[in-house]
């Protein structure tokens, strides 16, 4: 495992859990933040020193172009969404855009009902995708990279997940944009960011769905977290909160049902069953088969599969700018999934 990877595993402390209905979120606490010097996306876009656009007028789905005008790197988080211009997109891979730079990067479509410009630029749109669809999209873009050395995702894969989430609110959008998910969710995402509060000197996160540990995310500096971290426990929170069971579907524009977990929750793990999971679940991490491909931007991508778990984490000057590690049942698992991958995108 690459050394800052490892490092980081090692130095980072559990905080205590905080709960709400089946999710809990155990943080991560860092003794230290790491030395290099990045803004967020959010930051980056409120300067107007960062652009993304359509790589041209047409536009083509799987790219966009962003314009870095500003002389500090910008940190694009893997799973970020950004919306407007032709469709909504999100981002394969977390990417350390260089200072005064113009960089194509690798996005998958969130929005499949719409290829029409709102906006000539993206904005944030304040989400991160959903968890379970964050790992299989990390599983595909693995698989890419593997087969083809590019950061593709399988797209028809990431529009099933979009799909699976509709199913289960019961809800429908003209577009089919992840967005509205979020937008229908909104009561309880703000009762998560109530009780899911930042700690002193957070880094990160582990969560867990029903007493389960299903992610963890790690970024270098606490700054850049606090900016992050709402929206990284609503990518957990949205499905986590949702019904087991798919909801009658709606009309298009009629809001989602009040979500509410799974009818019958397990009773929740203790503090001391959370961070037993957690040192399992690193220590997985930590013996996870690692391979490493040259980023987007800056650094190393690093990618790490092993039975039931795939992970990614940037690397860059010796420290690991962000890592994100998804657990996956058995009919994800990388050894169960393993296919060619397709050399075409879907939309071309």
């Amino acid at each position: 495992m690459e050394n800052a990877v490892q490092n980081r595993l090692q130095s980072v402390q559990f905080g205590k859990a905080q709960r709400y209905q089946n999710l809990a979120i155990l943080p991560l606490i860092a003794p230290a933040d790491g030395a290099c010097q990045y803004r967020t996306l959010g930051e980056a876009l409120a300067a107007w020193d960062l652009a993304i656009t359509e790589v041209s007028e047409a536009g083509s789905v799987p790219n966009l172009m962003v314009i870095n005008r500003a002389t500090q790197p910008v940190l694009l988080l893997d799973g970020e969404e950004l919306a407007g211009a032709r469709q909504n997109r999100v981002l394969n891979t977390s990417i350390l855009i260089k200072g005064c730079s113009e960089t194509r990067i690798p996005v998958s479509c969130t929005e499949q009902g719409r290829w029409a410009y709102t906006t000539r630029a993206f904005a944030e749109s304040g989400n991160i995708m959903a968890f379970k669809a964050r790992a299989r999209k990390t599983r595909s873009v693995h698989e890419s990279l593997e087969s083809l050395g590019s950061y593709q995702s399988n797209q028809g894969d990431v529009w099933n997940s979009i799909d699976k989430l509709y199913s289960k609110a019961g809800f429908r959008s003209a577009t089919a944009a992840m967005s509205d998910l979020f937008k229908a969710q909104t009561e309880a995402l703000l009762k998560c960011d109530e009780v899911f509060q930042l700690v002193p000197g957070q880094v990160g996160l582990l969560a867990f769905v029903d007493g389960q540990l299903v992610g963890a995310e790690m970024i270098s500096r606490s700054a850049a977290y606090a900016r992050l971290h709402a929206k990284l426990v609503r990518s957990y929170a949205l499905e986590a909160l949702m019904p087991s069971d798919p909801a009658p579907a709606g009309k298009p524009g009629e809001p989602a049902p009040a979500p509410g977990g799974s009818s019958a929750p397990p009773k929740p793990a203790g503090e001391a069953d959370l961070t037993a999971s957690a040192r399992q679940f690193f220590a997985e991490v930590a013996a996870a088969k690692e391979q490493q491909f040259p980023s987007v931007g800056l650094g190393t991508d690093c990618r790490y599969e092993a039975r039931n778990l795939v992970g990614t984490a940037l690397v860059h000057e010796q420290e690991a700018i962000h890592a994100a590690f998804f657990r996956l049942d058995d009919s994800e698992s990388p050894s169960h999934r393993r296919r060619p991958f397709p050399r075409r995108h879907p939309l071309g």
